[in-house]
């Protein structure tokens, strides 16, 4: 079953790479639970297939990173990217998509995460393993008050401008 409007964001681990060390964040990859992240947090959160992949890289990213000063404007405390990828893989391209400061990028290596969203994806038949369904949803305090979900291979509701006129007319 999948989650939806109104339900508590589930617990789980979530690793960042972290690339300045800080008081409690040693350069790296980071673990974090996700239930302490969004305490009094609002948050956009976005997910995707795959790190790297054409329309993640192209299109999902770009558009997050473009409108970050909006979703920054309208209330959202911090923008996350999350994937079943591994903090390596998402702190690389993070780093190629240039969203330091701007995007947290969040590995889901294990899929957990994903799988307690209930909006994993079946890819095994193409070599890809278990993977995320493409969607954005706006939490707040751990709430899900926005959620949109994409049919498989499109880019249609969990894009940036559509989360960021949900945002700003809440």
């Amino acid at each position: 079953m999948s989650i939806s409007i109104g339900s508590h964001i589930p617990n789980a681990t979530l690793r960042e790479f972290v690339y300045v060390a800080s008081e409690g964040c040693p350069l790296g990859p980071n673990a974090f639970q996700v239930s302490e992240l969004v305490k009094g947090k609002t948050i956009a959160l976005f997910a995707v297939p795959g790190a790297f992949t054409p329309t993640c890289s192209e299109k999902h990213v770009p558009g997050f990173l473009e409108h970050h000063a909006q979703f920054k404007a309208a209330g959202i405390d911090e923008i996350w990217c999350v994937s079943v990828n591994d903090a390596f893989v998402m702190g690389a391209w993070g780093e190629q998509q240039h969203v330091q400061g701007k995007i947290r990028m969040f590995g889901d290596g294990s899929a957990e995460f994903t799988k307690a969203m209930g909006l994993e994806l079946d890819l095994t038949g193409g070599g890809l393993g278990i993977r995320s369904q493409r969607f954005s949803a706006l939490i707040v305090d751990g709430v899900v008050k926005q959620l949109n979900v994409d049919e498989r291979g499109k880019l249609e509701v969990s894009d940036a401008n559509t989360l960021l006129k949900q945002v700003q007319a809440a």
